[in-house]
Parts: C-alpha cells; sequence; structure tokens
C-alpha cells in the first residue's frame, strides 16, 4: 500500500513483482499513463500485469521474460511544454503524435486563459488568445494538474493579466525557477508550498541559470517571450527530459541557439 500513488514508486514495485514468487497487488497505485504503457511493455514480453492506469495493479509473477518490439507512449510533458510556449509566445501551433486524452488537466488550464484547442486522433493544434490570468494551478496526481507542468505554467501566469495563486502539493523544492523569473520582471511571491504570481506586461532578458529540469524549461519558454536577450545555463537539466529542445523551439519560430562554452 502506497501512502502516496508515486509514478516512480508504482513502476519500481511492478518491475520487482514481475518475477517475484505469487502475485504482488499494488494498492494506492500511480494512475499516470506511463504506468499502463509500461504494463503492456511487460506483458508483452509476457509478464502478467493488471490494472496499469487504474489505482489497483495486480502482478502475477512469471519465471522469465522474452524480448520483444515496443513503441512507447508519446511524452506528454514535452507535448504540454510545447503547447505552453505556444500559449506564451502567441500565434498557432500544431502537435503531431500527442494525445489529447493525457493532457486534459492542461488543456483546461489553456481554455480558461482563453486559447483555443482542437484536437483530433493523435494531433493538437492551439491557437493562442488574450491571456486572461489562470486564477488557480494547484498539482495533484493524475489526472490532476501536472507537477511537471507548474515550472512552465507559472511562467506563462507571468505574462498574464491578473493574479494566480499556484499550489505545489507534490514536491517540497519545484519552485527554484522562481528567483529567476523575478530577474527576468517577474512579480511572484512564494510562501511555503504556493506562489503569488502577480502578471506583469511583459518579461525582460536576463542572464539566468536552470535549476532543475522543468525549472530549465520554463526559463526557456520565458526567455523567447520576453523583450531583449537572454542566456540560459546549465543546459543538463533541461538535456535530461528534452531531446533537441531548442532546435524545436526554432523551427516553430524561437529565435534560440545553442553556445558551446
Amino acid at each position: 500500500v502506497l501512502g502516496c500513488p508515486s509514478v516512480g514508486a508504482t513502476e519500481n514495485i511492478m518491475l520487482a513483482a514481475v518475477k517475484a514468487e505469487g502475485t504482488t497487488v499494488i494498492r494506492n497505485a500511480a494512475k499516470e499513463p506511463e504506468i499502463a504503457d509500461l504494463q503492456n511493455f511487460v506483458n508483452r514480453m509476457g509478464g502478467r500485469i493488471s490494472g496499469g492506469g487504474s489505482s489497483t495493479v495486480v502482478v502475477e509473477g512469471v519465471k522469465s521474460l522474452r524480448g520483444a518490439e515496443y513503441t512507447p507512449v508519446s511524452d506528454r510533458i514535452e507535448a504540454g511544454t510545447f503547447l505552453i510556449a505556444s500559449a506564451m509566445c502567441g500565434g498557432e501551433l500544431a502537435l503531431k503524435n500527442a494525445r489529447a486524452e493525457n493532457l486534459s488537466a492542461l488543456l483546461d488550464k489553456l481554455r480558461e486563459i482563453s486559447c483555443k484547442i482542437h484536437a483530433i486522433d493523435d494531433k493538437i493544434y492551439i491557437k493562442s488568445g488574450a491571456r486572461f490570468s489562470p486564477k488557480l494551478i494547484e498539482t495533484s496526481p493524475y489526472p490532476g494538474f501536472p507537477t511537471d507542468l507548474q515550472a512552465p505554467m507559472t511562467a506563462l501566469a507571468c505574462i498574464c493579466g491578473g493574479s494566480t495563486v499556484v499550489v505545489e502539493n507534490l514536491f517540497e523544492t519545484r519552485f527554484k525557477h522562481v528567483p529567476e523569473l523575478i530577474r527576468m520582471g517577474a512579480d511572484i511571491t512564494v510562501r511555503g508550498r504556493s506562489a503569488f504570481v502577480r502578471g506583469v506586461p511583459r518579461l525582460h532578458g536576463a542572464d539566468v541559470c536552470a535549476g532543475d529540469l522543468r525549472g530549465g524549461a520554463a526559463l526557456a519558454l520565458a526567455a523567447i517571450s520576453a523583450e531583449g536577450r537572454s542566456t540560459v545555463t546549465d543546459l543538463r537539466h533541461i538535456d535530461r527530459g528534452y531531446s533537441e529542445f531548442e532546435y524545436k523551439l526554432r523551427g516553430a519560430g524561437a529565435r534560440i541557439r545553442r553556445v558551446r562554452v
């Protein structure tokens, strides 16, 4: 029984139980799409797992696994990051191989700030709107708002009209990006697990440092939407979770390049 429906804990117990003797039942399991995807992959290899994507996962141990060919589910956090980038910078964007059903909490927030969104099959189309302030962004386990998109959404809230309260319920150190956003002109106050964001007309360029993966992505989005030139350092954090991040942003119209030092 998990005290918190942790994705990593659920996945590790699933993997440990695959070849264990007998049956393992995981209660209060994480419900993220990646759990069901891992289940499907392991079952393709000869495992016997059921319940992935629900709060109870049952693993019946097997003696051995075999090789298999499998295509993992697309990265919903990467897709969400590019949707937020479009909302921050304006214009229109089409994402391919993106599943709207896995991003419903984010899409609801983007519609709340007047973005026009249309999803069909594995494509999501977004057109930026007037950027009204999202009044509340509160992270919670899936299908709630993902903690991995909290930092990019905080950056978006910085340039929306009005005020936003961001509540981080899952991780204690998820506001490392806030001091760097303030260097760019953001108006943010952090108290415990909450950040109070008052929108400003525009951010300005600055030299900032990525302190973690999602915070680094948030700073990159803030930089491409800001006036003037910005430099984001410590890209090793961003590289850990995004493939060819700057190339994809540049392909969508951003003026961004990587400088080797």
